[in-house]
């Protein structure tokens, strides 16, 4: 064979053998498309150079990494969550520290109240509050000086309120015969209540009692009440302050000397009067406050009233009476004259006329038009003034 021969005779081999070494390296290549990954995990194939899981068998698992926008919307989530369990917390803290305020100091006089109240059914059902003031100051005796029968119907938006003179003469349990406001002297909130619903005869759902001092705090933080003052006050004994007759927007140290004042004709009934326009005037304020802004009034309310309420109680009723519409307000006196017995001013109930008039609150009904009071003369007048704190 000559030399020209030759190297085409090695080149052909040689091109015989690249394409037989590249078609056993593609061999394996081209059969991993067709072959499942299964079958070369179990060894039923040797395993391609070129594999995606190399000798092994195994493929790798990609982790899917997330884009910037997805970190991000994350990292917000995180940061909401915890401002809103922040707030929850605080929230928490904050309606905690309110009821905290409410409540009474002394546990066992709290539950020798709940003892006499009466819990109403359901929450659209009327039900009563007892609601009293001191006006103590100094080391005058803890008499309460202002005492309200309170009937509130949800459904209707409806408070009637009935004030009961301070001088009333009535039965107390273990005491005999005093005026109405000694059973708070005698027996704190508790025996309160008890004559109070024995006086009435009707249950007593909830108490609350006022103190004064504090009452001007809140009427400056509700920025006043509007009042239609009767008459002229100027009255030292209730305290350095004219208000004059008429429609009046009072502030907190105005408020306390309308409530205060007793420089009348008929004495204690015209305060009482006043008293009850004063407790509609805070109560039409505090339902005109907005829903974001009520837990902030029931706060302020906290510092100057003490009841069995809690602040989550309180707000669910004035949202509940929101919802029903515009307030109504009745309100009147229990039917009375005045009288001396064994030397003592009393304030005596007309029965029947009494009688009728809870009857129409029960139904409903305004009782202003019934409250009718016979006031002693003149000199028992000021007798009567005189030794008022029995």
């Amino acid at each position: 064979m000559n030399r020209r021969q030759t190297s085409s005779t090695d080149y052909l081999n040689r091109a015989r053998q690249e394409a037989a070494r590249q078609k056993c390296s593609a061999g394996p290549a081209h059969q991993s498309r067709h072959i499942g990954h299964g079958a070369y995990q179990r060894g039923a194939y040797p395993v391609p150079d070129n594999y995606p899981g190399g000798a092994s068998g195994r493929v790798p698992v990609q982790k899917k990494r997330l884009r910037t926008w997805q970190k991000a919307l994350i990292g917000v989530a995180c940061v909401l969550f915890a401002l809103v369990a922040g707030i929850g917390i605080a929230g928490t803290m904050y309606v905690t520290s309110i009821d905290k305020a409410l409540t009474f100091d002394d546990l066992k006089e709290l539950e020798e109240l709940k003892g006499e109240l009466t819990p109403v059914e359901s929450s659209s059902d009327p039900f009563y509050v007892l609601l009293l003031g001191s006006d103590a100051r100094g080391d005058e005796a803890s008499r309460s000086d202002v005492n309200i029968l309170v009937r509130v119907d949800p459904d209707a938006a409806q408070v009637t309120m009935v004030s009961i003179p301070r001088d009333t003469k009535v039965e107390i349990d273990g005491y005999g015969t005093q005026k109405i406001n000694a059973a708070y002297a005698f027996g704190g909130a508790s025996l309160a209540v008890r004559t109070m619903s024995e006086f009435a005869g009707v249950p007593i759902a909830h108490y609350a009692e006022i103190h004064f001092d504090e009452l001007v705090q809140l009427i400056d933080k509700l920025g006043g009440v509007t009042v239609d003052v009767p008459e002229y006050i100027d009255d030292p004994n209730a305290g350095n302050v004219v208000i004059s007759e008429g429609e009046q927007t009072l502030n907190g140290t105005e408020a306390l000397v309308f409530a205060r004042s007793r420089s009348y004709a008929d004495g204690d009934f015209t305060r009482t009067s006043n008293q009850r326009l004063l407790v509609t005037a805070i109560l039409e304020k505090v339902m005109a406050t907005p829903a974001l802004e009520l837990p902030g009034t029931i706060q302020s309310l906290a510092e100057c009233v003490t009841t069995d309420y809690s602040v989550g109680d309180l707000v669910s009723l004035a949202l509940q009476m929101q919802s029903k519409g515009d307030l109504k307000v009745y309100s009147g006196m229990v039917p009375s004259t005045t009288d001396y017995i064994d030397g003592v001013s009393y304030v005596i109930t007309t029965e029947p006329a009494w009688s009728e008039m809870m009857a129409a609150i029960n139904a409903g009904e305004d009782p202003a038009d019934m409250t009718t009071t016979d006031v002693a003369t003149a000199d028992e007048g000021e007798a009567a003034e005189g030794d008022s704190g029995e």
